[in-house]
């Protein structure tokens, strides 16, 4: 870092290499990672970046990405690049210069866009916000989510629908056992094969089978 570097060559020797510093540089192509697959940590702030497309997505063990301070410009580019690193935790792009990071809607943004990230610009993301980005990027999953209720009580009311009409439910276990009325009927049979004569027998007593015996059970 701090060396005034415009071009660094290829690291690809350096296959086992987790930690790199280069930031406070003039640096505007990456490249040179191409082969880097083990980096868990990468500070690129503070350098001349414009754009980082097909430079870093290979990287799905990194951790650590500073990007702040360097001139990118297009947030859902930016943002598409770090979608598979699943181990991303920590990642800085808004501090200082990036124009990417004027728009009203940028932190939302990269929060629904990348779950796994915990300290988004040096400050936790916390549930209100994962909410709020779910609400503000997809709403009609969010809308969904908050009607399931997934083991939590929410102010969303239980309905169901009989033709055109909605049907308020004032007690919630009425709602849950029309949704089981509505499932699919399964039905099993049961039978004694003990008391169901061989057709070498029915040969031989030459007489009318008796019917057979047989229980059948039904449920949802």
């Amino acid at each position: 870092s701090t060396r005034g570097l415009r071009i660094i060559p290829s690291l690809s020797r350096f296959h086992r290499l987790r930690y790199l510093w280069i930031n406070n540089n003039k640096i505007q192509d990456l490249t040179f990672l191409i082969k880097n697959y083990c980096l868990t940590e990468l500070y690129l702030n503070n350098n001349e970046l414009t754009d980082i497309s097909g430079a870093l997505k290979h990287l799905c063990m990194l951790q650590i990405l500073l990007l702040h301070n360097n001139q990118l410009r297009k947030l859902d580019k930016t943002v598409k690049e770090l979608e598979g690193m699943m181990s991303l935790q920590t990642l800085s792009i808004h501090l200082f210069h990036n124009p990417l990071a004027e728009d009203r809607d940028y932190r939302l943004y990269v929060i629904h866009c990348l779950p796994s990230v915990q300290l988004l610009d040096r400050k936790l993301v916390t549930q209100k916000e994962r909410e709020s980005a779910l609400h503000h990027c997809n709403h009609e999953r969010s809308h969904l989510v908050h009607s399931i209720a997934f083991g939590k009580r929410v102010k969303t009311s239980l309905e169901t629908t009989a033709g055109s009409s909605r049907v308020p439910f004032e007690n919630p276990e009425d709602a849950v056992l029309l949704r089981a009325m509505a499932r699919s009927l399964m039905e099993f049979s049961s039978v004694d094969w003990n008391k169901v004569p061989t057709c070498r027998e029915r040969r031989l007593e030459n007489k009318a089978e008796e019917p057979r015996e047989k229980l059948t059970i039904q449920f949802r």
